[in-house]
C-alpha cells in the first residue's frame, strides 16, 4: 500500500510540522505501508526564525525544505497520479494556511493552492481516503467548497487548552460548507461516507506522546478505509 504524505515545507511556523510529519511516517511504516512524500516546487510564503518568531529576509522552496524531512526522496505534486497512491495524509503546520492556502491571511474567504485542490478533489472523487492533521482540515474544507460534498471534520475542542481559537476555526470551516466536531487530543474524527479522517494534534496543547498516539489512531483509521 502506498500512502502519500503532502508536505508544505519544513518547520511549524512556515511549513510542515516536523514532529507530526515524522510521527506520520513512523505510523505508516509500522502498518507495513510505503510513504510517498509529496510537495510543491514553489517558494513558500515567507521564512520564519523559529527561535524568535520573526520573519527572515530570504526565500525558501517548499519542496527543497520538505526534502529535509524526507531525506531527499520526494515527488513534485504535479507528477503524482491518483492511481499511484491508495491514501493521502496532510500533516499540520502553518504551511497549510500560508503555502497550500492563504487562510492565515484571508481566512475562509481566501484561496487554496490549485494543485492541492486538484489532488484532494481527484482522490475524493475516486473514493481514496484522506487524513488531515492539525490545521490541515481547512484544506479539505476549501477543496470541497461548493462541490456539494459535506465533509465532517475536527480541528480540536475549545473545552481543553489550545494556543489557537478553535471556535473561530470551526466557524470558518463551517462557512465554506463543512461540518465540524469538537474532539480532544485523545480523539479523532472519521467521516466514513467521504473517507476523511481528521485529528487535532498540535492544535491542542499536547505533549509529543499524545501527538504520537493521536496520529497513530488517525493513520490506523485511514488504513482501515482503504
Amino acid at each position: 500500500m502506498n500512502i502519500g504524505v503532502l508536505l508544505s515545507g519544513c518547520g511549524v511556523y512556515d511549513g510542515a510540522e516536523i514532529q507530526e510529519t515524522v510521527l506520520t511516517l513512523l505510523a505508516i511504516e509500522e502498518l507495513g505501508a510505503q510513504a510517498i512524500c509529496i510537495s510543491i516546487d514553489e517558494n513558500q510564503h515567507h521564512v520564519i526564525n523559529h527561535m524568535t518568531g520573526e520573519e527572515m529576509h530570504e526565500s525558501r522552496n517548499m519542496m527543497i525544505e520538505a526534502a529535509r524531512i524526507s531525506r531527499g526522496v520526494i515527488r513534485e505534486i504535479s507528477s503524482i497520479q491518483p492511481s499511484e497512491i491508495d491514501a493521502l495524509v496532510i500533516p499540520g503546520g502553518f504551511g497549510s494556511a500560508k503555502n497550500f492556502s492563504n487562510w492565515a491571511f484571508e481566512g475562509p474567504s481566501g484561496n487554496i493552492h490549485p494543485k492541492v485542490k486538484l489532488l484532494l478533489v481527484n482522490l475524493i472523487n475516486i473514493g481514496k481516503p484522506i487524513a488531515a492533521l492539525c490545521v490541515s482540515p481547512i484544506l479539505v474544507a476549501k477543496a470541497l467548497q461548493d462541490s456539494g460534498i459535506i465533509a465532517n471534520l475536527t480541528i480540536g475542542t475549545d473545552i481543553e487548552k489550545s494556543h489557537y481559537d478553535i471556535k473561530a476555526f470551526n466557524s470558518g470551516i463551517e462557512s465554506v460548507g463543512a461540518i465540524t466536531e469538537m474532539k480532544s487530543i485523545r480523539e479523532i474524527q472519521i467521516d466514513k461516507e467521504n473517507k476523511i479522517v481528521t485529528a487535532p494534534c498540535y492544535m491542542m496543547d499536547a505533549n509529543i506522546k499524545e501527538i504520537r498516539e493521536n496520529i497513530q489512531d488517525a493513520i490506523e483509521a485511514l488504513y482501515s478505509l482503504v
